[in-house]
């Protein structure tokens, strides 16, 4: 089973090392990426150019990582949650939204990479 829907549509992203996939639902955009096979520091550096195109959204980013990116979680306020699920092959695909009514705001621009 393919991590990234086959339907997505492969979208330019501002910042991006590596290539994004959007596949729009009901209304909803979700945002695709895999960094599986990349070092630091491309991992942090995706997903800070993914999750500004979600920020204030109600829509999602699908982070495939080779590992969980717990210092990416450490940098994050609760204006932005996330769940992780291991996939079959000993990936980690970690779902990121958008969170409105939080009490903290994550700067984006100074999450370090």
């Amino acid at each position: 089973m393919p991590l990234i829907p086959e339907n997505a549509i492969k979208v330019e992203v501002l910042g991006a090392t590596v290539d994004f996939f959007k596949l729009e639902e009901d209304g909803q955009s979700t945002y695709y990426f895999d960094t599986s096979k990349c070092g630091p520091p491309d991992p942090m550096v995706n997903a800070v150019s993914g999750l500004k195109l979600i920020k204030g959204t109600k829509d999602k980013l699908v982070m495939i990582n080779h590992k969980t990116p717990g210092g990416l979680f450490a940098k994050l306020g609760d204006d932005i949650s996330h769940t992780m699920q291991e996939t079959d092959n000993g990936l980690v695909k970690v779902t990121f939204s958008s969170n409105d009514s939080s009490s903290t705001d994550t700067n984006l621009q100074n999450i370090s990479h």
